[in-house]
């Protein structure tokens, strides 16, 4: 299927839809006006000086009422049409490299201490983050930036790409999602409702349950002996009068819950759609099994319950809206007299000892789901970049074919091959300014943390075993932590070093190494970084303008290899880069060139 197509035809016909939906919003509209306007006429005639009888405003009234309600359903579908627009236009943005400052960046998530967060832009405006995520939940954005920031098992990666394959070809579900969630987005408090649900119980006598239905009963079986005639109306009273202190001494324990309740209550009720969605697919992988069937027979609740997530929070719903009976004038004495909101109340609580704990699970199953909905979502997008393959354990390895850099469109995308493994465990990068060196280290930094999120990778293929990546490639100095480039390079290196001690192979991606020192210590202390990665099994890629840092690859016979990116100067002076890796180490350089380009007389 081809994804531009598609996106182009499914936008074109919501956008019809919303049209039609718009028409008849406002044709809707106009008919109440006019109803009302005639409701106003008819009442002029029938309370002024009487001509007509009353009963001629029944129709009127009638009417208005029904299109009261029309007009409601029709505002739903407009609201539901509109948004399918806008996920279809987000569509087709990304798909046109129009993507950049539309979406979500994540900015939330950036920590400039992270180990290769802010050299590999994954988040901010025309980041990775940006591009990948259509989750509309924060449950949702927090799982997506949660797998970019650190790399799964093997194991949970083979999951995630089966579950991806399932998900790729469900538009329709993702649309569903994007449509509903944006409904949750903008009317749910999803930390509220997971801290009322884990908010410690508020106790009830012993008993108290059939205490006070026990009362209730007696109240109504005394007030119908009596208004049958068969006694008198001491025991009712006395019945009442028992009852209602009891009410009262629950008084405190019974606004506690009421009053707590609400808020949860509707926010859950927006939720509750999107869980109700995820259970009708019919989803093949065992993973999107498992995560369905966690929902659909309650999660973590007692097997005498095994009522379904959504069903759970339906029921709750039912609850608070009893709740607001007692508040009707004409149920208000009823309401009093069988304990209705003391009984409510505890239903309420025993609700939230037995599913409240398990709300915040609920919010992070949806929120898995989107995430694994927006992998899929950019795997169909982008048909032809491939999952990767998992290499095993052994020594660690990078080897891709055609590797390109994710957030660079297809059409201006200049792919390289990258063999990282065995022996070879270096590369060292030289070139001129603006050669493309900074962009291979980010593009073998993306694709590697693509591929550990279980997400596809910009290659033709790509083998790559379990790693751990450290970039230093946007280190800058902080003001206010007095804090130069060098020592913030050095203390980002001693990180990456630190990296070599656990159970995955480092993968090190520097930039232009030490550049923020003398060039005799430059070339000391990059030797002895890099000599001592390498020894302790890590692989990865320098870059340098330095040419006397290729010598390295001199001290590391067979462990490392020089290769360039290199560029031509055409007779009017001007620069050409072709992006292409070449063996060797660069001839020449452009900085001077560079200068006079911009006026610069050297």
């Amino acid at each position: 299927m081809n994804p531009l197509a598609e996106y182009q035809g499914r936008l074109a016909e919501r956008r019809s839809a919303r049209e039609r939906e718009q028409k008849q919003y406002l044709w809707i509209g106009n008919a109440r006006l006019a109803t009302a306007i005639a409701g106003v006429i008819l009442a002029f005639f029938v309370f002024g000086k009487t001509v007509i009888s009353p009963w001629w405003l029944i129709a009127p009234v009638a009417l208005f009422s029904a299109l009261v309600v029309i007009h409601a359903r029709i505002a739903g579908r407009l609201e539901r049409a509109s948004r399918a627009v806008v996920f279809y236009e987000q569509g087709l943005a990304r798909l046109q490299n129009q993507w950049m400052g539309r979406g979500e960046p994540g900015e939330r998530f950036r920590n400039p201490a992270h180990i290769y967060a802010e050299d590999l832009d994954l988040f901010g405006k025309a980041s990775l983050f940006e591009l990948l995520c259509t989750a509309r939940t924060r449950a949702g954005e927090d799982t997506l930036a949660g797998w970019l920031l650190a790399p799964a098992s093997v194991d949970e990666v083979t999951a995630r790409h089966q579950a991806i394959q399932d998900l790729r070809p469900r538009l329709d579900l993702r649309e569903d999602l994007a449509v509903l969630g944006e409904t949750v987005r903008s009317g749910m408090n999803p930390e509220a409702a997971t801290r009322w649900g884990q908010a410690p119980p508020v106790l009830f006598p012993a008993g108290a349950r059939l205490i006070a239905a026990v009362l209730a009963a007696a109240v109504v079986v005394t007030f119908s002996l009596y208004m049958s005639g068969l006694a008198t109306r001491t025991p009712f009273l006395i019945a009442l009068l028992v009852e209602l202190s009891y009410g009262f001494f629950l008084g405190s324990r019974t606004l506690q819950v009421t009053a707590s309740a609400d808020a949860p209550a509707n926010d859950l009720e927006l939720f509750a759609k999107l869980l109700e969605r995820l259970a009708r697919e019919p989803f093949e992988t065992p993973l999107l099994r498992r995560m369905q069937r966690d929902l659909a027979t309650g999660e973590g609740q007692s097997t005498r319950n095994g009522r379904s997530a959504w069903a759970e929070i339906a029921r709750l719903c039912r609850l608070v809206a009893a709740l607001d009976w007692q508040r009707n004038l004409v149920f208000t004495p009823i309401a009093m007299a069988v304990l209705w909101g003391p009984q409510v109340a505890m239903a309420i609580e025993s609700w939230r000892r037995r599913s409240g704990p398990h709300i915040g699970d609920w919010i992070a199953r949806v929120g898995e789901f989107e995430a694994l909905c927006a992998l899929a979502g950019y795997s169909y997008e982008h048909p032809e970049d491939p999952l990767p393959q998992l290499a095993g354990q052994t020594g660690g390895c990078f080897e891709a074919e055609g590797l390109g850099h994710p957030l660079m469109p297809d059409a201006e995308c200049v792919r390289n091959d990258i063999r990282l493994g065995g022996e070879l465990r270096l590369a060292i990068v030289s070139g001129s300014n603006m050669s493309g060196k900074s962009t291979l280290l980010r593009a073998v930094g993306l694709n590697a943390v693509l591929a550990w999120a279980g997400a596809p990778v910009r290659a033709r293929s790509l083998r790559i075993s379990p790693v751990a990546v450290g970039a230093s490639i946007r280190v800058l100095d902080s003001l206010q932590d007095g804090r130069s480039r060098f020592y913030a390079e050095i203390t980002r290196l001693r990180e990456i070093v630190n990296l070599t001690g656990g159970d995955r192979t480092a993968l090190f991606l520097l930039d232009e190494l030490l550049s923020g020192t003398n060039s005799h210590d430059r070339k000391i202390g990059a030797g002895a970084v890099v000599r001592m990665l390498v020894a302790r099994g890590a692989l990865g890629m320098i870059t340098t303008h330095d040419l006397a840092l290729a010598g390295i690859a001199d001290d590391l016979p067979g462990r490392a290899v020089n290769v360039h990116f290199a560029d031509t100067l055409d007779e009017q002076g001007k620069l050409h880069f072709d992006y292409r890796l070449q063996a060797g180490v660069v001839e020449r350089s452009n900085a001077l060139d560079l200068m006079r380009s911009v006026g610069l007389e050297v």
